[in-house]
């Protein structure tokens, strides 16, 4: 592969925490999975929809997401809900551990993709939204979409 261009291919996204968090910042973090879970993913057989990321004695796992059990993995699946653990660096989980003590912030994942042939998640540091936050989003996209049809109309 040629130097400077980074492969990705997407497997799943969460369109719902962005509906329901404001994202501050993101990181990239790699996942420890078994070989079979590997295989799955390749496919595309995962979710986050309903996960949740949680720092617990130093390291952080990721619960709630789901990798399919591989259909010739026989013996060696795993458990599909099983936490998965996610690979960081001390300082950025010593980082993202000082922000999550604070009111209000939570880690959800955002995006699982593989690069390079390494699974990998992106981590969101979330604020919780109001429901107005969230009127007034949906009010904001409404508006954006009525503008658009309305200069596709024009320039047709």
């Amino acid at each position: 592969m040629a130097q400077g261009k980074e492969a990705q291919k997407l497997i799943a996204n969460n369109k719902k925490a962005y509906h329901d968090y404001f994202i501050d910042e993101t990181y990239e973090a790699g996942v420890a999975l078994h070989g079979t879970e590997v295989k799955s993913m390749r496919m595309g057989k995962c979710s986050i929809k309903e996960s949740f990321i949680r720092i617990e004695a130093g390291e952080v796992y990721v619960y709630g997401m789901h990798v399919s059990p591989y259909e010739k993995g026989n013996i060696f699946n795993k458990d599909p809900l099983r936490p998965k653990k996610l690979l960081m660096h001390k300082y950025e989980i010593n980082k993202l551990a000082g922000k999550v003590a604070e009111k209000g912030y939570t880690l959800v994942p955002l995006e699982v993709y593989f690069k390079n042939g390494r699974a990998k998640v992106r981590v969101g540091l979330a604020r919780g939204k109001k429901l107005f936050d969230k009127r007034q989003d949906i009010a904001k996209k409404d508006q954006r979409r009525e503008t658009e049809r309305d200069f596709k109309v024009k320039n047709l």
